[in-house]
């Protein structure tokens, strides 16, 4: 009696395509991703000593692996690391905060009304390549010496970036989940929040990866400027101090210490991608 199964049988001998996918790649593809990057990153660190050690440059103006390790661990140690990491996380989470409650506001009018997609247009087209620590100097003659100044500029990178990603996913939604969302009467901001936010899911994610990159870079050469906020510095105010005192591995401490903050985040990031858009089938997921 035949099999109801639809489940094709392969010829004997053949190999699935995946063991052949296997075979080809070479043996560094072949190695988990976790064992490669680490394998990049202490060949990196091997170079870094290397060059250190063999080049025979001054440790006044460039400091070894060791030297930037034990700067970096008796930083964390003192608590000066921790406080001017917390500085510098503090305003660039009210300046995403503000960011995004802009970005939402301004790309839901945008898709729901003629005139503020036109003020979208417009403003983003003007503001956008306009690098945000231009308007530092604005910002310290409205706000003056203080965290506002600071939080100004950040949102300002962060805002940008988002609603152009955001404006994009929602001008992009199928025409055909519209047409459903019409059908069973949902118009307006309705339509937008239940039906074109929720398509738009990747490039919102995306905007948002742009945006906190903006805006880290953006907050740290704003403290490399603007120098300490309220009674703390940021990172970038602790990486001009040393810079001053001739501290040289404390320089590279502080900018370890941007390196992998920005390393987290971006796995936090890749995280929620993989757990939401490339989960649910809107996004090819990545090895």
């Amino acid at each position: 009696m035949p099999s109801s199964s639809s489940t094709p049988v392969r010829p004997t001998g053949e190999r699935a395509p995946e063991l052949d996918t296997a075979r080809r790649a070479g043996p560094w593809k072949r190695l988990p991703t976790w064992l490669r990057r680490s394998i990049v990153f202490v060949a990196l660190i091997g170079i870094w000593q290397a060059y250190t050690s063999l080049s025979g440059v001054s440790s006044f103006v460039f400091a070894g692996p060791w030297d930037v390790a034990r700067a970096f661990a008796e930083g964390w140690a003192s608590g000066e690391m921790a406080v001017s990491t917390l500085t510098t996380l503090r305003m660039l989470g009210a300046g995403m905060v503000i960011g995004i409650v802009l970005t939402v506001v301004l790309t839901a009018l945008a898709a729901t009304t003629t005139i503020g997609n036109d003020v979208l247009t417009l403003v983003s087209s003007m503001i956008n390549p306009l690098p945000s620590v231009a308007i530092l100097p604005l910002a310290m003659l409205w706000f003056g010496l203080t965290d506002t100044a600071l939080i100004f500029v950040t949102a300002n990178a962060v805002l940008w970036p988002m609603t152009v990603n955001v404006s994009m996913g929602l001008r992009t939604t199928p025409a055909t989940l519209v047409m459903v969302g019409r059908n069973l009467g949902l118009r307006g901001w309705r339509l937008t929040r239940d039906v074109m936010m929720p398509a738009a899911l990747p490039h919102a994610i995306a905007g948002l990866k742009t945006g906190w990159a903006f805006g880290w870079r953006t907050i740290i050469a704003a403290e490399l400027v603007f120098g300490t906020a309220g009674t703390d510095g940021g990172l970038g105010f602790f990486i001009n101090n040393a810079r001053y005192y001739a501290q040289t591995p404390d320089v590279f401490a502080g900018l370890v210490t941007i390196a992998l903050i920005g390393i987290t985040l971006d796995l936090v990031f890749n995280l929620v991608e993989r757990h939401t858009v490339t989960r649910w089938g809107m996004k090819e997921g990545t090895s």
